[in-house]
């Protein structure tokens, strides 16, 4: 009985992850060329704005890339693609990571029995050209018994990390 339960709840805690690439070529990245790392609209779901989720998944997406590239850097505040785009040009990056959260909610799991949920899409950009190299849409659902500790960036760190990693 006691064994049924310890399968039920470590099924319920697991997290999950699901990457979709929206680009069938495969790319390497340089890691001689520096990440420009824009930051995204905060998150939002019906009236609930989540401050500063833009900003932490910037982080997120710089820690992965640092371990990638020799020179990454994130935004100071949200810029428009074109904005961002042209930053990049004017301080010489190799490419601009441009990333939209698509989806972010922050639940009481543990009482409400609803995931936290994070959706982003990160599209990488070639500087010099323009044109988007590659994009992809990383999604995160917490598991339901989360003992009060996990958040939307949470899910985000282990997916954008393998995603970045593919990149190189």
């Amino acid at each position: 009985m006691i064994l049924g339960i310890v399968a039920f709840l470590s099924g319920c805690t697991a997290d999950s992850y699901q990457l979709l690439r929206t680009r069938n070529v495969s790319i390497k990245l340089e890691p001689s060329k520096s990440v420009y790392i824009s930051i995204s609209r905060d998150g939002r779901y019906g009236q609930i704005n989540y401050q500063g989720s833009g900003a932490n998944a910037s982080q997120i997406i710089l820690m992965a890339f640092s371990k990638n590239s020799n020179s990454a850097e994130t935004a100071r505040q949200y810029q428009s693609f074109d904005n961002a785009l042209t930053y990049a040009k004017e301080n010489n990056y190799g490419y601009l990571v441009f990333p939209t959260i698509l989806e972010w909610e922050d639940r009481a799991t543990e009482w409400s029995g609803i995931p936290d949920k994070a959706s982003i899409k990160i599209a990488i950009i070639n500087v010099e050209s323009g044109k988007t190299m590659d994009s992809a849409i990383i999604k995160g659902k917490s598991g339901i018994a989360t003992l009060g500790g996990d958040h939307p960036q949470d899910l985000l760190v282990k997916p954008v990390a393998e995603y970045v990693n593919e990149l190189y």
